[in-house]
């Protein structure tokens, strides 16, 4: 796609992207859509270059859009997505058939869309961050020509900056308490935000329930747009490695993400695929969605790994809904995991519900006699080690350790026992712990802020 004419890039090498990236936290988030439509009207409209499904929800996100761009790649089709947030690399965050933006492309488009976003902050303020990179996305895989894009929705849904695309087909996977700061205080309030991606013409799916399903289907209504509820799947078996559901037409189907709670989001990631079909985007027959099912991979979430003949469960967690399925997901791998008593190295952001979270790990019949590791993964926002041991002791009663360098934690966890080790809490701590315990040569970490020029 061809520039427009006064969009020169800024000259920027990778480091320098994302510090140029990271400087833009300081407009902090700040919803609307105002900014971000602005960036792609100066831009040409990339994100009028593609169609595909939008995807908001408290939890589930990204299984979904795993899911969905699984099968759609089995089917032969170029994907876009945008898994978030990312572990290793920001560049995990725009993927195209599983494999991130190259260095030297994403320095380059900042640099277009920091050129336009000069031009765009004097009649509408400065860009945030998540405004800049969802500019990024679009215009990128716009340039790289995909069949169909995937996109997760970054924060609540109406006011966020990825609902400037409507791609055709609007997924809610669920709701629950989260983001109240800004989103709204009850389930209702919040369902209202996430729903709002429903626009006219699209078709919709929901795996909500309760009063949230009743406002998801309140705005499907008001906009006229076909709305596919899709419950769980019901659960047929599970194992080390994954579950198997009865899913409708397909009849009894792998799939290769561990937890019982995979069942609601294949669910919603199938009814998404009828979705694309009826919209005309993608057709994706039973056997390629059978094949993307049982060979999805989500890094970080329930991930298992193995070093030096420990277990290693990396799960994110970081809200009470997703620490709560963690404790499921415990259980029921406990019987297909090493004996010995579970370590859990935990870091929570302090902005989150430390308190929701810690109670539903505590309460976990399966982690009742585990070594607790408190930790603090950099970048500031973390509650401190020392805190969040006080407070695991306070709610769990029972001692928890503080060791405030997450590899520290991680070697003093592995340096003694032999049972599993659990990493959770902050997908910045999985993400930290990946890349210490199993680094990919094909994707290194970025550099630290203080480390770019």
């Amino acid at each position: 796609m061809t520039p427009v004419s006064d969009t020169r890039p800024i000259d920027l090498d990778y480091p320098g992207a994302l510090a140029a990236l990271a400087a833009r936290g300081r407009f902090g988030i700040r919803l609307g859509l105002a900014r971000t439509t602005a960036l792609l009207a100066a831009l040409g409209h990339p994100e009028r270059q593609f169609r595909g499904a939008l995807i908001a929800g408290t939890n589930g996100k990204g299984s979904v859009l795993a899911l969905t761009g699984a099968a759609l790649q089995a089917a032969g089709y170029r994907v876009g997505e945008t898994p978030k947030p990312h572990l290793i690399t920001y560049r995990e965050r725009l993927q195209v058939n599983g494999e991130p933006v190259d260095r030297e492309s994403f320095a380059r488009l900042t640099g277009e869309v920091l050129r336009v976003a000069d031009r765009v902050a004097r009649r509408h303020g400065e860009p945030t961050e998540f405004e800049l990179l969802t500019a990024i996305i679009f215009r990128w895989f716009a340039e790289v020509g995909i069949d169909v894009a995937v996109v997760e929705v970054g924060l609540g849904g109406r006011l966020d900056a990825t609902h400037a695309w409507d791609g055709g087909v609007a997924v809610v996977t669920n709701v629950s308490l989260d983001h109240m700061d800004r989103l709204g205080d009850t389930v209702t309030a919040i369902a209202k935000e996430k729903a709002a991606i429903i626009m006219r013409g699209d078709l919709a799916v929901t795996g909500a329930s309760g009063s949230a399903l009743n406002v998801v289907q309140r705005r499907a209504g008001r906009v006229a747009a076909p709305l596919i509820v899709a419950p769980p799947a019901p659960l047929s078996g599970l194992d080390r490695d994954g579950i198997e559901v009865e899913l409708g037409r397909l009849g009894r189907v792998r799939v290769g993400l561990r937890g019982r709670h995979q069942a609601a989001n294949v669910a919603v990631a199938d009814a998404t695929l009828d979705a694309l079909e009826a919209a005309g985007i993608a057709h994706v027959s039973g056997e390629a969605r059978r094949a993307g099912y049982a060979a999805v991979r989500w890094p970080g979430r329930l991930e298992l790994i193995e070093v030096a003949g420990r277990e290693i469960l990396l799960d994110g967690a970081h809200n009470p809904a997703g620490a709560t399925t963690l404790a499921e997901a415990v259980g029921d791998l406990t019987p297909f995991l090493r004996p010995g008593r579970p370590t859990l190295i935990l870091a929570i952001m302090a902005d989150k519900d430390v308190d929701g979270v810690v109670l539903a790990l505590a309460g976990a019949a399966a982690l009742t006699d585990a070594r607790v590791i408190c930790t603090a993964p950099e970048g500031g926002r973390a509650l401190p080690a020392e805190e969040l041991a006080a407070r695991w002791e306070a709610i769990g009663g029972h001692r928890a350790e503080a060791v405030g360098e997450p590899r520290r934690a991680l070697d003093a966890a592995l340096a003694s026992g032999h049972g599993p080790v659990i990493v959770a809490g902050s997908l910045y701590l999985v993400g930290a712990a990946r890349a210490y315990l199993a680094p990919d040569p094909h994707l290194a970490p970025d550099p630290l802020p203080s480390e770019a020029p």
